[in-house]
């Protein structure tokens, strides 16, 4: 009959926890609202033990504590702390208390990073810089707005030379005795077809570091750059912080820049761009660009640069950037972070987790804990670590596949 351990968690679940806190020290995070650390610790039962394997996601949704019992995971590294505030109660109305509650039942732990990962050296900052900074395996492509078609109605009559009439506008209704357009706008009868919420395709990137020669080539073009908000007094992590601001040698094409960063997160089909409205997008050039993962509104506030690239800016922050003549990119808020999992973070833990695992084990034996199962679980020597594939921004993209068809419907009110 085995031990079951009500005031310890699995070896494993130690030396997961050694391992991101050297990588990322929770004395980097951002304390002033941020909850890291190992926020779940759910008990050992070595008869029914997990396996010696992580789960990284950027949310700890249903969708990915369903995976990570599937696939009988130890631990789920959650780059969003699932915990944010003070709880009063754990219960299984609330459907993110439900997630932990089923986790710890199966024996599974969760650790949150958050901010320390951004903060740190090497970290998500850097990495959206690389990005940006980076340049193409081809050559850059030379990329102009697109005009807008003009749409024209149907010929009829083939014989006729006459060019073929714009269509009305048809949410605007005509007049019967005049034709002229009145003022109320009308509900229209629409016939269209859309494509399935699109993402981007994060596992991608991993495909890629097994080129020979990749897509993109990270941080290779000539730049400085520095940290918005230095993080200072953390031992063996010079030059942490918040954010950081690149600043180019040679200004650099908006476009060019809007190209590296769909290459660097998995090629969506598209995300926001806010542009002076004096200006067309290949006529910018960028020489600063200040640079946020997640919600840039905090860390970017009062940076004078071109350029704002972040996961989402508040409309009234992205207007006061564009009146002052800068540009933004925005990618909805997760996918400034998930491609980094996939790119960075899952190779750094699993070479820094083998290590911690074989001093664990050592420990652990040296502690003398005793019990059926333990001595199985400690002679385990493999580590695995892998990404959610069910981890997604909440945003997709939904692309209109077909034209506007039909007419205004006489009487509705819009």
């Amino acid at each position: 009959m085995g031990t079951y351990t009500t005031d310890k968690a699995s070896p494993f679940t130690r030396a997961v926890v050694n391992s991101m806190r050297k990588l990322y020290p929770e004395a980097l995070a951002d304390k002033s609202f941020d909850n890291t650390g190992l926020l779940l610790e759910a008990p050992f039962d070595p008869i029914r033990r997990q396996m010696n394997s992580v789960l990284l996601t950027v949310d700890l949704t249903k969708a990915v504590a369903d995976e990570a019992i599937e696939n009988n995971h130890c631990v789920v590294v959650a780059y969003h702390p699932i915990i944010f505030r003070g709880l009063k109660s754990l219960t299984l109305a609330d459907s993110q208390q439900q997630s932990l509650l089923r986790l710890a039942l199966e024996g599974i732990s969760v650790y949150s990073p958050h901010t320390a990962v951004d903060a740190a050296p090497g970290g998500l900052g850097d990495w959206l810089a690389d990005i940006l900074t980076g340049t193409l395996s081809e050559p850059e492509p030379v990329t102009k707005t697109a005009k807008q078609p003009e749409v024209t109605s149907p010929v009829t009559d083939s014989s006729d030379d006459q060019p073929s009439k714009p269509l009305e506008d048809p949410f605007v209704e005509k007049d019967v005795k005049d034709n002229t357009p009145k003022q109320e706008l009308q509900r229209m009868s629409l016939a269209r077809s859309y494509s399935r919420p699109t993402y981007p395709n994060h596992k991608g990137k991993e495909k890629e570091k097994e080129k020979e020669q990749p897509d993109l080539t990270p941080s290779s073009a000539s730049h400085k750059r520095t940290v918005i908000h230095p993080v200072s007094g953390v031992e063996g992590f010079p030059n942490a912080g918040m954010g950081r601001l690149v600043t180019f040698t040679h200004p650099q094409p908006l476009t060019h820049l809007i190209e590296r960063i769909a290459r660097g997160v998995g090629n969506p089909k598209g995300f926001p761009v806010a542009i002076p409205q004096t200006r067309q997008v290949e006529d910018i050039h960028i020489t600063t660009a200040a640079i946020c993962a997640g919600s840039g509104g905090s860390v970017l506030k009062a940076v004078d640069a071109d350029l704002l690239f972040t996961g989402e800016l508040s409309h009234h922050d992205a207007l006061a950037a564009t009146e002052r003549g800068a540009s933004v990119v925005t990618l909805f808020h997760s996918n400034t972070e998930r491609g980094f999992l996939h790119s960075v973070m899952k190779d750094k833990l699993a070479d820094v987790l083998r290590q911690q695992w074989r001093r664990v084990r050592e420990e652990v034996r040296t502690e003398g804990v005793n019990g059926d199962g333990w001595e199985e679980a400690l002679e385990d020597e493999g580590v695995l670590v892998e990404v959610s594939e069910r981890d997604r921004d909440p945003f997709g993209i939904v692309i209109l596949q077909s034209e506007q068809v039909g007419r205004p419907i006489t009487g509705a009110k819009g």
